[in-house]
């Protein structure tokens, strides 16, 4: 995928593994899009995720800059696959690169024998993107990841 920027040049988008050196630009990602899209409280939750937790984690580089990333976990017994900690720049938002990278690790998923089912947990404000991009709405939970942010548990349905 390809965006056209200004001038008649196009830069190829490239999603590649997370290092630990990307993790600045990975939290200057996620505070971009707070307090819109992320509570300020989940800053420290991304930290520890980053440091801890990731299995699978991708970024997303356009024009040798880091502008999106996410990745996925995998439940204990291994048969779901959890869509985690999708954050893209603002200024790249409703170009496709999210569904791209959405899209991205779907595929790597359901490559995977073991997987029976991909889930994501995510909020009231973005998760009609997950729903188009094939997700169904199963459960909702009021202010769960903070005051005005509510978790809305998905689960991906198209085959």
């Amino acid at each position: 995928m390809k965006i056209n920027r200004q001038t008649t040049m196009h830069t190829e988008i490239s999603i590649r593994n997370y290092k630990n050196t990307d993790k600045p630009a990975v939290i200057a990602l996620l505070q971009l899009n707070t307090p819109q899209y992320f509570s300020p409280e989940e800053e420290a939750d991304l930290i520890f995720y980053l440091d801890n937790e990731i299995e699978q984690y991708f970024v997303v580089e356009y024009d040798n800059k880091i502008i999106g990333s996410g990745g996925f976990n995998f439940s204990e017994d291994l048969t779901t696959g959890k869509i985690s900690w999708d954050i893209l720049h603002t200024e790249y938002q409703g170009k496709g690169i999210g569904g791209m990278l959405l899209k991205h690790r779907i595929e790597k998923l359901k490559a995977l024998n073991h997987i029976q089912l991909i889930t994501v947990r995510t909020s009231q404000l973005v998760y009609a993107f997950y729903e188009k991009n094939g997700f169904e709405l199963k459960e909702i939970v009021k202010d769960y990841w903070a005051a005005g942010f509510d978790l809305y548990r998905m689960e991906y349905t198209k085959k």
